[in-house]
């Protein structure tokens, strides 16, 4: 019978793959810290007011949004076409803007919590009684820093 010998030298040295696991976690963990998720499902129907004098929030951590509008078509035969409040991912009324703001606020650093900022984003033909309602509501629970978002326009010279 016949031997068969192996020729030294002919093979390829095999890829250490040891790391290979350590590189996909980093990877997988990069990602995960550097993505942000858009946290907020939209249910009413909103057509921003136009303003000319803009300023950018700073810090949008520090920022809850309270959405007012009509609900979206699909919504419209359990809610109504009537404005409605959205709060998170939610129809809610007037008198949930106090727990709302509370709970927002827990969620921060207690450093943080005397800069956080309500931002109202309200449809433009949203009725001013429902806007004042609610910033009666934001002011018994004592979120007293008011931000209206608006988008720009452009002004034709004269």
């Amino acid at each position: 019978m016949a031997k068969f010998r192996k020729k030294k030298g002919s093979g390829q040295q095999a890829i250490n793959t040891a790391s290979l696991p350590d590189i996909v976690f980093m990877l997988l963990f990069f990602f995960m810290v550097t993505t942000t998720m858009k946290e907020v499902a939209l249910k009413v129907q909103l057509k921003q007011p136009e303003a000319t004098e803009l300023s950018k929030l700073e810090k949008k951590s520090l920022v809850t949004y309270i959405y007012v509008g009509v609900p979206q078509k699909q919504y419209q035969g359990t809610f109504g076409s009537e404005p409605r409040l959205q709060l998170n991912d939610q129809f809610s009324t007037v008198d949930d803007i106090r727990n709302y703001i509370v709970q927002e606020r827990e969620s921060m650093r207690e450093s943080d919590r005397s800069k956080m900022t309500v931002s109202i984003k309200a449809d433009f033909d949203t009725p001013m009684g429902i806007i004042t309602e609610v910033k009666q509501a934001l002011r018994k629970a004592q979120a007293l820093k008011i931000s209206y978002s608006a988008r720009q326009v452009n002004q034709v010279p004269m």
